[in-house]
């Protein structure tokens, strides 16, 4: 019986560049780096117009628990501090760097042993290299490192499912970089006590499997059916454990953590190597792109730079998304920088935008959700303004994963009201 969730749908997989390995793309001229890259608080600048800096050099410090530190992802001067696009805010504050070509670091990246180091100090030296999650939220890492002791973590998961249409950089991730994968994930298994091991790959990248599971001797490697959104992390908990995270809840309430293969990497060479998020692997792809690519980009480097580096658009784009086709986020310019979150760079062939119609009470909304919710009543609501039903019906549950207005015969804008529903509800909350 195939290991996977309730609801979920099958979309066109469109995983073009499964095959491409990972290219470096040389650092642009000039970096944009938001100091908002994160799930909460904004980092607080350290740097001044004029500063020279060195690349690894912290320039932006985390700000409370809930925050992360930014570093510089080239050499250079600080040309300006300003507002500039941002892939997620619109546009944000951002400190813009001139890149000298020298790529001089702030320090000697070298090898230290860290098999000696206490939790705690690992949890440090992780919230000192600014390591968020690389799957797409963004939430620190060293705070899903430090769950009270009151809710123990059981089970480790590594998330290698990468379930979204067209993304293809964990692929790529687990196949060209198992080793750092699997010491990461021992690292984390470390520091929270996990006994159970668990790396969950969708069973379309047999390669990828077979690989870890000779490479992952501590791990279990499980083969997750391919379904949208497997990744998404309370349905992977369910389908692996057959646990459900309440309402509301987090992993950590039943026993689970759950962290990227991307962010075990990069956790990996923060202990190993004390080397700060500077770079990450995204896709660039699409059917409008010369050529599609995985691309191990600097942070902060404009999204052109990438495309042009993968041959430019075929024609002049229609949308141009960051993320994927379910749960991106569609961009105004492709001047905005990738930041630690950016997975992809997802550039689609032409196509009409549908005229979206009235509900016909169809119930495929409700018969893919993975939540177990009823998109169709709660947009209801929210198109009327009754917040209150909207998260009495659960509107807070929602994952955002799109599957609804996937299904929709009618086009209804089901996602982006759910998206608007939450924030009011959460406003009202604030």
């Amino acid at each position: 019986m195939p290991i996977t969730f309730i609801g979920g749908v099958h979309p066109k997989e469109a995983k073009l560049t499964s095959g491409s390995p990972i290219e470096v793309l040389p650092p642009p001229k000039t970096v944009y780096i938001p100091l908002s890259q994160h799930t909460g608080k904004p980092a607080r600048l350290l740097v001044s117009k004029g500063d020279e800096v060195k690349l690894g050099q912290k320039i932006g410090e985390a700000q409370g628990f809930i925050s992360a530190n930014i570093h510089a992802t080239v050499s250079g001067k600080v040309k300006s501090i300003g507002r500039f696009p941002h892939p997620v805010l619109g546009d944000g504050i951002a400190v813009e760097i001139e890149n000298d070509g020298e790529d001089t670091w702030a320090f000697e990246i070298t090898e230290h042993d860290y098999e000696k180091l206490t939790p705690q100090e690992i949890i440090d030296l992780v919230k000192e290299a600014g390591i968020v999650g690389l799957g797409g939220a963004a939430f620190p890492s060293h705070v899903k490192l430090s769950p009270p002791k009151e809710k123990p973590i059981e089970i480790l998961i590594l998330n290698g499912c990468e379930c979204e249409p067209y993304l293809t950089c964990d692929h790529r991730v687990m196949l060209e970089f198992p080793e750092e994968v699997v010491k990461g994930g021992e690292i984390i298994a470390r520091v929270v006590g996990a006994k159970r091991r668990i790396i969950a790959i969708e069973d379309n990248k047999p390669d990828a499997i077979a690989l870890l599971k000779k490479k992952a001797a501590d791990f279990e490697v499980i083969p997750v059916k391919t379904k949208y959104p497997e990744g998404a992390e309370k349905q992977l908990i369910y389908a692996l454990t057959r646990r459900e995270v309440p309402s509301g809840g987090l992993p950590m309430d039943v026993g689970c953590l759950v962290h990227n293969v991307g962010t075990a990497k990069a956790i990996y060479q923060a202990v190993r190597y004390r080397k700060p998020l500077i770079e990450r692997v995204i896709t660039v792809t699409g059917e409008n792109i010369k050529e599609p690519k995985n691309l191990l980009v600097r942070i902060g480097t404009p999204a052109i730079e990438a495309i042009n580096h993968c041959g430019g658009y075929i024609k002049p784009p229609e949308k141009l998304i960051f993320g994927g086709p379910m749960m991106g986020i569609a961009q105004y310019t492709d001047q905005v920088p990738v930041i630690k979150g950016t997975s992809g760079i997802l550039v689609p062939a032409e196509g009409e935008i549908p005229e979206p119609g009235p509900c016909i009470r169809c119930g495929r909304c409700v018969d893919v959700c993975p939540m177990g919710l009823h998109p169709c009543i709660i947009v209801d609501y929210v198109e009327n303004l009754k917040f209150d039903d909207a998260k009495r019906l659960g509107i807070l549950d929602c994952i955002e994963c799109g599957c609804c207005g996937y299904v929709c015969p009618v086009r209804r804008q089901l996602v982006h009201n759910l998206k608007f529903g939450k924030a009011e509800v959460w406003r009202k909350k604030d």
